[in-house]
């Protein structure tokens, strides 16, 4: 009897799991699919097809996929490549604390090039994949200004603190802060505009709130200071930087895929103004696709017109981690962050900088998000990137970034 594994069943999303097929026929050809619905009941799935061995087994860690959604050996390609049913799709986890995604594993005889539903799966088997750890704790936060989720580690603490950051769709994002909190780091997952009570649009990147934010966090309990962390991408990494800039207690900062310079928005902070550097929305490129391609959109940051628009990085005294993907369509992150370490005290910043990776790097086993819709955006943007290049960069760079907030911050007790 055909018979389809996943192990473990039940596991946290940014770690690996091995898909087993037994009980075919030797040399026996099969079709695998992996799909999954999101919360709004999206579908997302990926195929590949393979030919069973000897024993009448496929392992896609062993056996390389002969095609489908990818070609070749990779042990999570079944996750790595999973693909929206509907163009324009990105898979986020918005409850991370009341379920996980559920992934179906199936297996079909022959080649399923299209779905069918006259065809069967010889087998099937369902696994859980969860945003958060046993015991992780999620906190509201509505406190003065500041909106958002707190997750803390089981256990007494004190944890290393890190305020968590995304971009421009604005929202409260959790999985990242849910996935951080399970190796064993007290997130605040931090709202800055289009939540709740907060501005629905982001007119000016008010530091006062971030640092607001910073005071809240530290003042916990279960929080060890004085010093903290932040990971922002995008316009989170802008963010991100000028805390590092100007806030005493930020003293490691991922950045991944941002600039160095205000963009859009200017940066107000006490009696302090930084002006923005308009964005050049008639450099924007329309693909076939029909997604925005913003990467000519942002000024050229080597002219020296924008100089005054500079995130000062010369202040910082703590440590920065710049996460770059190479392949990135939203902004030329490579630059930006070289431009940003060419600036910095020496030591302070390292960049780690991948080939073949867009714009969206998030925590491993993620699928690709090459472009999708956004909140405020007559489009979908073009983000970039290459499925198993992208992969691997995610997979790297989270080890990467925890070890360097465990160096900085002390070490949260997780493993990797």
């Amino acid at each position: 009897m055909v018979e389809v594994t996943v192990t473990p069943r039940s596991s946290l999303a940014d770690r690996p799991v091995r898909v087993h097929v037994r009980g075919l026929s030797p040399s026996q050809l099969v079709t695998v699919r992996a799909w999954l619905r999101d919360e709004q009941g999206e579908r997302f799935q990926a195929r590949a097809f393979f030919r069973a061995d000897a024993a009448g087994e496929v392992d896609p860690g062993y056996h390389p996929a002969l095609g489908g959604s990818y070609s070749g050996l990779s042990p999570m390609g079944l996750l790595w490549f999973l693909q929206p049913d509907t163009p324009f799709r990105r898979l986020i986890k918005r409850d991370v604390t009341g379920s996980p995604f559920r992934i179906h594993v199936e297996a079909f005889d022959g080649v399923l090039l299209v779905d069918d539903p006259q065809h069967r799966p010889l087998a099937s088997c369902e696994a859980e994949r969860w945003f958060v750890g046993a015991g992780v704790q999620r906190v509201p936060i509505r406190e003065g200004r500041v909106r958002g989720a707190l997750f803390l580690p089981p256990g007494p603490g004190p944890f290393p603190g890190v305020v968590d950051l995304f971009g421009g769709a604005g929202g409260l994002i959790e999985f990242r802060a849910g996935l951080l909190a399970s190796r064993g780091f007290a997130v605040l997952a931090l709202a800055f505009f289009a939540y709740e009570d907060l501005p629905r649009t982001m007119a000016r990147l008010d530091l006062d709130y971030f640092e607001e934010a910073t005071a809240v966090l530290l003042r916990h309990p279960k929080v060890r200071g004085p010093g903290l962390g932040v990971i922002g991408v995008s316009k989170g990494a802008e963010v991100a930087l000028a805390m590092a800039s100007f806030l005493p207690p930020v003293v490691a900062t991922v950045w991944i895929n941002g600039t160095a310079f205000l963009h859009g928005n200017p940066l107000v902070y006490k009696d302090l103004s930084i002006p923005a550097i308009p964005y050049g929305i008639e450099r924007v490129l329309i693909t076939e696709m029909g997604a925005l391609d913003n990467s000519a959109v942002f000024n050229d940051p080597q002219h020296p017109m924008p100089s005054s628009s500079a995130i000062p990085v010369e202040r910082i005294k703590g440590k920065v981690l710049f996460v770059v993907g190479e392949a990135d369509r939203s902004l030329n992150s490579k630059l930006f962050a070289r431009l940003a370490v060419a600036r910095m005290a020496p030591q302070r910043g390292r960049i780690l900088s991948y080939p073949g990776a867009g714009h969206l790097i998030e925590p491993p086993c993620s699928p690709l998000c090459s472009m999708s819709c956004i909140k405020g955006s007559p489009r979908p943007l073009l983000w970039g990137g290459e499925a198993e290049a992208h992969a691997r960069a995610q997979d790297h760079s989270w080890k990467e970034m925890i070890r360097f907030l465990e160096r900085e911050l002390g070490c949260a007790g997780g493993k990797l």
